[in-house]
Formats: structure tokens, C-alpha cells, sequence
């Protein structure tokens, strides 16, 4: 129960931890907020220098001035701590010791105003200057960290607590408690329950900005962590691919998918098993990172996607997962563009590494396949399977390109094509008329 109530307040925990990489982005977030907050406090001292500095004076010139000496104290405080949060040297003790003081100045600011003005210790309990309690208490939502914001809170309530104690012991014989209101705003009288309000209202400050702030962490944290996810994600998939997936209304279910018009590129190295074996994994690994490299230049310039690596071989499509009215003439552009850096292009340890390609266009799905714990966002159907037969054709034809016939049909007069023949490919009755095209 009680930890429903938790959650029911602060939001649900996160679960899993942040990678390092992004408590460091976040340490340099708080840092930049350090900075910014001392530059708000210093702005605040330089108010209260310009506050006091207008105001009418009404104390003896010659006696004893304690505003100016504690705006002077809180001033260089400030200066300090501006220093220090440039510099990065604000650890937590630090950080705590500022709250402290900085709520600690303030009271004392508040406090030596019954000397400034010459009036009884009651004086200072209706100061508007009280109200800054409530910035400096605002400020530590900048680092977006919530015990500083507690620590702030904590301070304020126990510096005001105090400076009520003192007014009504400071003077035991005359403790000048009122319960008429009317008194109390038109002297100096103590009204217990304004003070106790004032405690109140900086309590229940404090602890909706706490509890706001610590729902804010962790669904930031939840946010940062699915972003980074999904960043590290593109990186194993195509970005357009983890972009329909992490932008998706709700979560992919095996099965989901779409039909689509699209055409389809599979590739696969020639000889590659024979210059594998020569190569250690670490030669053979570097090599494939050219490779990828390389050619995922070319796919990228014709709006390809690279839906799946395995092994040596691509599978690429075009339509499937961004638009492409243009798909059939891109997907022939990259396929003649691989064909060309392949043959030509000499990788680490001496390999050239030409490369077949098998293109088809029809109607094809486009969506996610598996089970509810794992699954594999790709491209399924009969003409990806006509694609996925053609490539291995080439090396029969003796060529590095086949397409099919519905690929030929929107390329138009785009391309020098050549029918190769007609087969029946595996898996189908019908045979399919293939083509080969001209450099």
C-alpha cells in the first residue's frame, strides 16, 4: 500500500540505470544550471543594493548599519560561488553549505531591519522581503535535483521558526502577541497564526515543488533513457526504421504491418567465403566495415534502407519504410552504383569485393514479425522472395544485376535493359522473366 502511495505521488520508479554517457550530459546540465543560478542570485544581490540604496533611511547615520554589511557578506557569497561553479567545483557538501548560507543571509538581511530602522524586534516579521524565500527556494528547481530543493525549504522554515522565537523571547516582559488583526497590520503586535501561515506556505511550497520535480527526474530519466535507445538502436537498425518504431502510437505488436508498392535490393559478395578464409576475424571485421561503409553511402544517396544485414548480404528497400514515388529508378541507381565501387574499389588486405544484386518491385508487407518479447521489423512476401532468388541467379547468367519484370516496367527507358531468360524461380509455379542492364 504505502508503496502505491509513493508511486501514486511521485510517479512510477525507473527501472534500469542511465549509461554513464548520459549521467555525464546530465552532470554538465546541472552544471550550466549552477552557473545560471548564481547569476540569478546575483542579480538578487544587486536588487537588494538598489532597494536599499533608494530607500529612505531613517536610523542615526552614525550608528551601527547592518543591512549594508549583510548585502556586502551575501554579495562576495555570491561572487564566490559564481567562481566556483565555472570552475566545476561544487560538490555536494558545497552545494548544501550554499542553500544553507544563502537562506542563512537572507534571514539575517531580513532580521537586522529592527536596527536599521530603529523599531522593536517585531518589526522585521513584516518585511516583504520575506517573499524572496520563495525565489531562493525556486532557484534550486534549476538543477533539477530535489534534496536542494528540500534543503532550501528545510532552512527557510527553521530561520523563520527562529526569527519568530526571538521576537516573542526577546523581550519576556513584552512578549507583543495580538489577536486582533486589525492591530497586527497596524502596529507592531505578533499575530501567531500569520507567522504559523508563513511557515505553512513555505512548507507547502517546498514539497510541491519537490514532488514535482522528483515526477519530472523520472520521467525525464525515462525519456532520456528510450532516446537513448533509440539513438543506439539506429545504429543496429535503420534510423528510418527505429524512427517509425520509437514514434509509433502505440507499442509494435507482432504481426503489424502494412502493404506497401516498394522494390526490393538484396545483395551478396562474390567469393566471399574464399576470401574470408584467408583473413583473421579481426582483418575479416575490418574489411566488412568498409564494406558497410562504403556501399551504405551509395543506399543512402537513393534513399535506400538497409532493413537487414546478414552475414555479407543486404536486404535494402525502397518505398517500404519512407516514401519514394521513384523507388524501381533508386533502387537500380544503388545496385549499378555497388556494382561499380565493388569492381573497382580495392578494400584493406589487397580485396576487391564485387557484389550481385537481385532487384524486384511489387506489392510486398512491411512491418513486424515474432513473438511479444522479440521481434524483427522487416519486409515479407512473394516478390521479396523473387528478389531474394535472383540474386544467387547471377551468378548462372554470369552477370551482377538482375531485376524483374515489374522493376523493368517502372524504370521505363531509364535503363539499357536486356531480358537474361525466363525461370521458374524456387518456391514458384509461374516463371518470371528476368533482365540483366547495361553500365
Amino acid at each position: 500500500m504505502l508503496a502505491g502511495l509513493r508511486a501514486f505521488i511521485f510517479g512510477a520508479r525507473t527501472t534500469g540505470h542511465l549509461p554513464r554517457r548520459v549521467q555525464e550530459n546530465i552532470a554538465l546540465q546541472q552544471q550550466e544550471s549552477e552557473i545560471l543560478i548564481g547569476w540569478v542570485q546575483f542579480v538578487l544581490v544587486a536588487t537588494f543594493f538598489a532597494l536599499y540604496s533608494l530607500s529612505p533611511k531613517t536610523g542615526s547615520q552614525a550608528m551601527f548599519q547592518p543591512v549594508p554589511w549583510a548585502i556586502s557578506l551575501y554579495f562576495v557569497f555570491t561572487v564566490i560561488r559564481l567562481v566556483a561553479a565555472y570552475k566545476n567545483y561544487l560538490p555536494g557538501w558545497l552545494l548544501i553549505s550554499s542553500v544553507i548560507m544563502d537562506m542563512g543571509l537572507l534571514m539575517f538581511l531580513i532580521w537586522s531591519f529592527h536596527i536599521q530602522y530603529e523599531q522593536p524586534a517585531s518589526f522585521y516579521l513584516k518585511a516583504p522581503t520575506v517573499m524572496y524565500v520563495f525565489i531562493f527556494i525556486a532557484l534550486r528547481t534549476l538543477r533539477f535535483e530535489p534534496r536542494y530543493i528540500l534543503w532550501a525549504g528545510v532552512t527557510a522554515i527553521i530561520g523563520w521558526a527562529s526569527m519568530v522565537g526571538y521576537v516573542l523571547f526577546a523581550d519576556p516582559d513584552n512578549p507583543m502577541i495580538t489577536r486582533n488583526y486589525v492591530d497586527y497590520l497596524t502596529s507592531n503586535a505578533v499575530l501567531i497564526g500569520a507567522e504559523v501561515d508563513k511557515i505553512i506556505s513555505i512548507a507547502a511550497v517546498t514539497m510541491v515543488l519537490f514532488v514535482a520535480i522528483v515526477r519530472a527526474r523520472r520521467i525525464l530519466n525515462s525519456a532520456v533513457r528510450d532516446a537513448t535507445a533509440a539513438s543506439d538502436l539506429s545504429r543496429f537498425v535503420s534510423r528510418e526504421v527505429a524512427d517509425r518504431i520509437t514514434s509509433s502510437d502505440r507499442a509494435v505488436q507482432p504481426g503489424d504491418g502494412e502493404s506497401r508498392t516498394a522494390t526490393v535490393l538484396f545483395t551478396d559478395m562474390e567469393g566471399f567465403s574464399t576470401v574470408s578464409e584467408k583473413l583473421t576475424p579481426q582483418q575479416l571485421a575490418k574489411m566488412l566495415n568498409q564494406y558497410f561503409e562504403a556501399t551504405s553511402k551509395i543506399i543512402d544517396q537513393f534513399g535506400g534502407v538497409i532493413t537487414q544485414f546478414q552475414g555479407d548480404a543486404m536486404l535494402i528497400t525502397f518505398n517500404a519504410v519512407t516514401r519514394d514515388d521513384n523507388h524501381a529508378v533508386n533502387a537500380m541507381k544503388t545496385a549499378l552504383g555497388i556494382r561499380e565501387l565493388t569492381q573497382a574499389h580495392v578494400f584493406c588486405h589487397g580485396a576487391t569485393l564485387p557484389t550481385r544484386c537481385g532487384v524486384n518491385s511489387g506489392e510486398i508487407i512491411v512491418g513486424a514479425i515474432g513473438s511479444k518479447e522479440r521481434l524483427s521489423f522487416t519486409v515479407h512476401g512473394d516478390q521479396v522472395n523473387v528478389a531474394a532468388r535472383l540474386e544467387p541467379l547471377n551468378k548462372q547468367y554470369g552477370s551482377y544485376i538482375l531485376a524483374g519484370e515489374e522493376t523493368v516496367q517502372l524504370c521505363g527507358s531509364e535503363f539499357d535493359f536486356k531480358q537474361a531468360g525466363e525461370v521458374t524461380v524456387r518456391g514458384r509455379e509461374a516463371p518470371t522473366k528476368i533482365y540483366t542492364v547495361a553500365g
